[in-house]
């Protein structure tokens, strides 16, 4: 491996294209924490209980190690949406039936070892008893435990939060949000198990290097790849399979398009990627009127995680978790096939009188209220709207779109479909 001097120990580190400078940080406010152990009415009484109990019952890593337990996704998204305390237990009593019970890993892991076996998902368990060994040392303050294995070590956790199609950043933000130590060690315990090669194009300078072109637009690098005949016929289908294909054989084309990304004001090329990731969800159709990329909606719920964590971390880790989240979004869009960005489908919705209460309700009580993805994905394009503001109405209209018009997930390719999704 290369030198393990990283971009972000060098704060002074620029290259033609990436600008990577001392204080360069994103400029956000922090969300309202909802915190579970000190509010005590029924609401967030019945979140916290279900939190804990689907912590103490049910694995993070599931269905031969391949799907992630999005429960805390979901009754938190329902929480913070208004859910009523009935809806959160519908929502747990239904969603717990598919997910598994804790099985013991091969060995435990301790301080002098817990690097060895990060990637290896048989672990989960032994990281989530190890973590929380932890959190007993640290006084039960999650965020310390957080602070020593996320922030610290030559190759930082965070520099790997979007392995795992993002789910350790999703579970992140959620932590932090409703101020969550079990959530926090979970988040922990999926970092740690989805760990692989995606940390080095952080941690690794050689990966940043000079591009043909350079632009501060997200959109505009989207629009590129798809114009870029290079990537035609790269893959016969969709699918998650095609993003390990990309690094193992064009990783040299999908670098180009990443270093292209001048990150020269931050807080505004965050808004513009959060548009970019609502019109990549809202604003493609490759499965018909009714069908959205299962994929793509993980870019978006992604991009909301980002905004969440944003001001809780340390500034000089901004820049990477950008860049972190801008890699996943290009070689998810390269290996789905690149399909055309209409964000104009959006904008001339007929919004037929619909607000964002009209979106609420749909999540809590609407006929997908049962799906975490549909949940997570209206209140990320909410709170999106909330930070930056909707001049133009863009993101109601993405979202009374998505609302009214979802009926099933695609994207899978040939196989895995049936598997990966269950309709409420």
């Amino acid at each position: 491996m290369f030198s393990a001097f990283t971009i972000f120990s060098n704060p002074f580190f620029v290259s033609r294209c990436v600008a990577v400078g001392l204080g360069a940080a994103v400029d956000v406010k922090s969300v309202a924490v909802k915190n579970v152990e000190a509010r005590h009415d029924k609401r967030t009484r019945t979140l916290k209980h279900l939190l804990k109990l689907n912590h103490a019952n049910h694995s993070i890593i599931y269905h031969q190690l391949q799907f992630h337990n999005h429960m805390p996704h979901i009754l938190g998204s329902a929480y913070l949406l208004g859910a009523k305390a009935l809806h959160l237990n519908d929502v747990y009593e239904k969603g717990s039936k598919e997910l598994e019970d804790w099985e013991d890993s091969p060995n435990e892991v301790s301080t002098y070892d817990w690097r060895d076996y990060l990637g290896d998902r048989r672990y989960q368990r032994a990281y989530i008893d190890f973590f929380e060994d932890e959190l007993v040392l640290n006084g039960y303050e999650w965020q310390k435990v957080l602070e020593n294995y996320l922030f610290k070590g030559e190759e930082p956790l965070i520099n790997c939060l979007v392995t795992g199609l993002g789910h350790p950043l999703i579970h992140l933000s959620y932590a932090y949000e409703l101020s969550s130590r079990e959530l926090a060690m979970e988040a922990l315990g999926l970092t740690a198990t989805s760990y692989n090669y995606m940390h080095k194009y952080l941690d690794v300078t050689s990966y940043t290097r000079n591009s043909t072109f350079c632009t501060n637009s997200a959109l505009e690098i989207l629009e590129r790849v798809a114009a870029d005949e290079s990537f035609d016929g790269l893959f016969e289908h969709r699918g998650g399979d095609n993003i390990d294909r990309i690094f193992t054989h064009h990783e040299g084309l999908i670098l180009e398009h990443w270093n292209a990304w001048e990150i020269s004001n931050p807080t505004k090329q965050f808004e513009d990627s959060q548009r970019a990731a609502t019109a990549l969800l809202a604003a493609t159709r490759e499965g018909g009127p009714s069908q959205y990329d299962f994929f793509f909606v993980h870019l978006l719920t992604t991009s909301h995680a980002v905004r969440i964590l944003l001001p809780e971390i340390p500034a000089k880790y901004h820049i990477n978790l950008l860049r972190q989240w801008w890699l996943l979004t290009l070689a998810v869009y390269i290996g789905q096939l690149r399909p055309a960005i209409d964000e104009e489908s959006v904008l001339n919705y007929d919004l037929g009188g619909k607000d964002w209460c009209w979106v609420e309700k749909q999540a809590v009580e609407g006929k997908w209220s049962m799906d975490a993805h549909y949940v997570k994905c209206l209140r990320a394009i909410k709170e999106a709207a909330r930070t930056w503001g909707d001049h133009d109405m863009f993101y109601l209209k993405a979202g009374v779109k998505f609302g009214e018009s979802f009926g099933s997930w695609g994207g899978f390719g040939p196989t895995g479909a049936e598997e990966m999704y269950v309709p409420p």
